[in-house]
């Protein structure tokens, strides 16, 4: 008798989960209703506080909700109420996570001197002043009072100032107040994508 490839798969299934019945009740596993046990999984981010932010990465600006629980940061997510991404995150603001908590990020400052092949450890504050110190410097050597004309200048060419589109206006305020009350020209923010 000629059978289908339905029929014997049919058959087939019916005859495995027959025997598998047939002995399982052999055996004295009798297939009875069990019922689950659960506990309950505790949610992790019971006894958070949710602070929102903004991703770190692009002039975009998506918001991101930072969960920290004992001044330890547990998760970041996309923040639904942002009227920029509505909750959603690329690839990139989804790792900020990973970014932030790597036992592989670099938290102290490094520094080489000049000709040097060995880095050494410094304090923040040692890193902060010898910025401001050249900074300073640079200021001083490059100043210009007057140009050719005998106009009033009081600017330097020596330096340029990068903000952030993530930073927020009064950062940015700021920064370009410091950048203009020392005279830099090339004041530059990338908030315009």
């Amino acid at each position: 008798m000629p059978v289908s490839r339905r029929e014997f798969l049919r058959l087939a299934g019916g005859s495995g989960a027959g025997l598998a019945l047939a002995g399982a009740v052999t055996l004295g596993m009798e297939p009875a209703v069990v019922e689950a046990k659960t506990r309950r999984q505790p949610w992790k981010l019971d006894g958070t506080t949710q602070v929102p932010s903004v991703c770190p990465y692009c002039a975009v600006g998506c918001g991101q909700l930072v969960s920290v629980r004992n001044n330890q940061i547990v998760n970041i997510e996309g923040n639904p109420d942002s009227p920029i991404s509505r909750g959603h995150l690329c690839p990139k603001g989804a790792g900020t996570y990973q970014l932030l908590v790597n036992p592989h990020r670099q938290t102290k400052v490094l520094y080489r001197a000049p000709k040097s092949e060995q880095w050494e450890e410094k304090e923040l504050t040692w890193a902060m002043d010898r910025i401001a110190e050249r900074m300073k410097a640079t200021r001083d050597a490059s100043f210009t009072a007057k140009n050719a004309d005998g106009k009033t200048v009081n600017n330097t060419l020596a330096i340029a100032s990068l903000g952030g589109a993530t930073a927020d206006n009064e950062w940015n305020y700021i920064q370009a107040k410091l950048m203009r009350s020392a005279g830099v020209v090339w004041i530059e923010n990338q908030a315009r994508i």
